[in-house]
This record gives structure tokens, sequence and C-alpha cells, in this order.
């Protein structure tokens, strides 16, 4: 199959090599300032850069910059997941909760990487004995079905149980998937001490979390952040506003 080339008019092109290495400080290939054409160059700690596609939304003047983790190459989990060992430290978890399904290419490095036995999965495919007391009802910004839900296995419940929790996931960007699995972890006893993305994307899930649940926005942590974009004479200029620059 041909791969289609970049579309200069909208500044947008095939995600196919994007997310496959790391971008070492300094490099000339991380694009400096803005208008960005077509990538935005998400620093690491480390200085180091991943240079995510910028996405046209659906009304056509806005974009967001994406992270697919289970297209990324090994070199790019395994980095991205190192560094979220060492957040997740931080918080001193007894157990991580894996989000589905970009969040699964973490949640068990992160446990491992912990000196933990385990993790725990959430899923969107729901078994024979699954119980609706454990199902909760989401959608998000890139999967908008509103008859999805996610379920938690029963037969984790005892690893739950009075447990410090850290949630683990690819990306926070509305905050939508995490406010429902906090629905659904709140009707456990354990105590969800941590959030961890490998990317927040712009600030709405602020507010979503705390409108949610006060408090709960100040436990959210990543390795990397992007803004949202809009529409400029040569490319996409971050939109001020959706900068976020509380904590990494």
């Amino acid at each position: 199959m041909t791969q289609q080339p970049p579309n200069s008019s909208d500044y947008i092109m095939p995600t196919t090599g994007f997310w496959q290495e790391l971008i070492p400080a300094g490099d000339p290939k991380i694009p400096q300032e803005p208008p960005y054409q077509y990538g935005y160059p998400a620093p690491l700690p480390d200085g180091r850069a991943l240079l995510l596609p910028l996405r046209k939304l659906p009304e056509g003047d806005r974009a967001v910059a994406s992270l697919i983790a289970n297209q990324a190459s090994f070199p790019v989990i395994n980095s991205l997941s190192a560094a979220m060992v060492e957040i997740a430290k931080s918080f001193d978890p007894d157990q991580i909760v894996g989000l589905p399904t970009l969040g699964l290419a973490f949640a068990p490095m992160i446990a491992d990487g912990l000196g933990q036995q385990n993790f725990i999965p959430l899923g969107y495919s729901r078994k024979f004995w699954y119980a609706d007391e454990f199902a909760e009802p989401v959608h998000s910004i890139t999967s908008p079905d509103k008859t999805k839900k996610i379920f938690l296995d029963p037969n984790m419940l005892p690893r739950l149980k009075k447990k410090r929790v850290v949630i683990v996931d690819d990306a926070i960007s509305s905050g939508s998937t995490i406010v429902s699995v906090l629905k659904l972890l709140q009707r456990i006893d354990c105590d969800v001490v941590g959030i961890l993305v490998a990317m927040r994307q712009g600030v709405l899930w602020k507010s979503k979390l705390e409108s949610a649940m006060p408090g709960m926005a100040s436990k959210v942590r990543s390795v990397i952040a992007a803004p949202l974009f809009e529409r400029a004479d040569e490319g996409w200029v971050p939109i001020a506003e959706t900068i976020d620059t509380d904590h990494p």
C-alpha cells in the first residue's frame, strides 16, 4: 500500500513514522518554535523529545497532538515506562490499575518496575461472570460511543481492598474516562493515591476531575504534555489557555 503524501494545506500527514524514536536534546530535527507543521515535539524530563503527530479535529480549525502507544516502538515505550516508574515511586502504591486499551501498554511495565508481582487490568469486554456493580459507562474524545462500559473482574477485588492504588493510562484529555474509573473504584474499599499517564493533553481534564471529585486533579502526573492547537497561516500554534505548566 502506497503511503499518502503530507497534506500541506491542512498540515497533517500519515502517522507511520511517528512514535518510533526519541530525539536527543538540541537535535535539529526538533522544531524549535511554532507554528508546527505536522508534528509537535513533546519534551521529556531528560531533555529528549517525542515528536507527536498533529491530528486535525472534526471542526477543522483545531488540532491535537496524538500518542498511540500500541503503534510506538519498544524503545519509546520502554523509555516512557521507565520515567513513569520513577513518578509512580513517589505515590508508594500497593497496586497498579491499568486502563484499556492503550494504558495496558504501560501498566504491566510500571508494576514490574516497582517490583510488584502483577497488576490489575480493567477491560471493555464483559465476561459472563462480571457483575453490573463493577461496571461503569465510559466515553472519551477518541471513543464517543455512549454505550461502552468499563469493567472490573470481581476476582480482582481482594487485590484492591484496603490498598493504595495508582491508575495508569496512556493519556488524559477530557478526563471523562478517568472520572468513570474513579466512580467504579469508589465502590471498592481502596485509596486512589495517584493518576499516572504518559501524556497530559490540554487542560480540560482538570475542571472535569475537580467537578466530579474535588482534589483529584492534583493527583495527576505524566511524563510529557501537549496543548491543543489552532490553525495559523503556516501550520498549527498552541492555544495559550490549554498549555499546562503546573507539574510533570
